[in-house]
Order: structure tokens, then sequence, then C-alpha cells
């Protein structure tokens, strides 16, 4: 394997890293420079390189996991849409309420009246895929299905 290969392995390593850290401290204040200070990588390489390899930003990426665990927060039905706000790690609810009208299609509020459970007798991994946020802007109009029926 000739040096090239072997470095892009390793920065492909640290970027799955990055990915695991994202999703487990998701809820922890995380930004771009500490996420690349902790994989040994300039701030810039770190966004350019996860951006060509998962599709998307290291901030997006947080905040559509952010996002997914204020979906089930939500449907459980027992917090606040500011008590969800704080809980999955976003310190502004006018930023945590825009992000997820975004990604989800709806606000936090209107999504806690709809959604209060997925639907008796779903199992989890079926409630998961239909109500995973989309990203990158592409959620339907306010008032359309979460999922569409196949």
């Amino acid at each position: 394997m000739d040096p090239a290969d072997q470095h892009r392995l390793r920065d492909l390593a640290r970027l799955r890293r990055v990915r695991d850290r994202i999703d487990r401290e998701y809820a922890q204040p995380l930004d771009v420079e500490a996420l690349a200070r902790g994989a040994a990588m300039s701030a810039g390489h770190l966004s350019r390189e996860f951006r060509r390899v998962f599709g998307e930003s290291p901030y997006s990426y947080l905040m559509t996991r952010r996002i997914e665990r204020a979906m089930a927060l939500l449907r459980r039905g027992d917090l606040s849409v500011t008590e969800v706000c704080f809980a999955v790690g976003s310190s502004s609810l006018g930023t945590f309420s825009t992000r997820f009208t975004e990604l989800v299609g709806m606000s936090p509020s209107a999504y806690r009246k709809q959604a209060a459970g997925p639907g008796p007798g779903m199992p989890p991994c079926v409630s998961k895929q239909v109500t995973r946020p989309v990203r990158n802007r592409e959620a339907r109009v306010s008032g359309a299905p979460l999922a569409s029926p196949s």
C-alpha cells in the first residue's frame, strides 16, 4: 500500500472516531475546533473530509443527531419543548426550533402534538426509520405525514 493510501485510511479512521464521538456526546457542547483537536486534524481539513466522506458537515451531522433524539423525547410527551431543547445539548430555543422545523417539516410543538406515539404495536426499529429527520432542508411542508404508506 502506498503512503497516500495509508494516509487516507488513517484519515478515514479519524473521521469515523469523530462521527462516533458526535453520536455519543451529542448533548455536550461540541464544536468543529474541539472535534478537530481530538482527531489531530485542522478544523478546515476535518470539515472538508467529513463532508466528502459522510455527505454533510460535522455541525450538520451533530444537529441531525440532536434532532433525532429530540424527536424521541417529544414522542414520549413528558417533557416540554424547552426541556427537550436543553436535554439534547442546544443552548438556544430559537435555533433549536428553527433547525427542528427545517429537518422535520413542522415545529417541535406541532410534532409533539402529532407524534405522541408512533402507533400501538410498531416495533422500535420501524418507528426509528419512519420518524428519522430529513437532512439538508428537504422536509415536506408543515402538515404533511411523517411517512408515506408503502
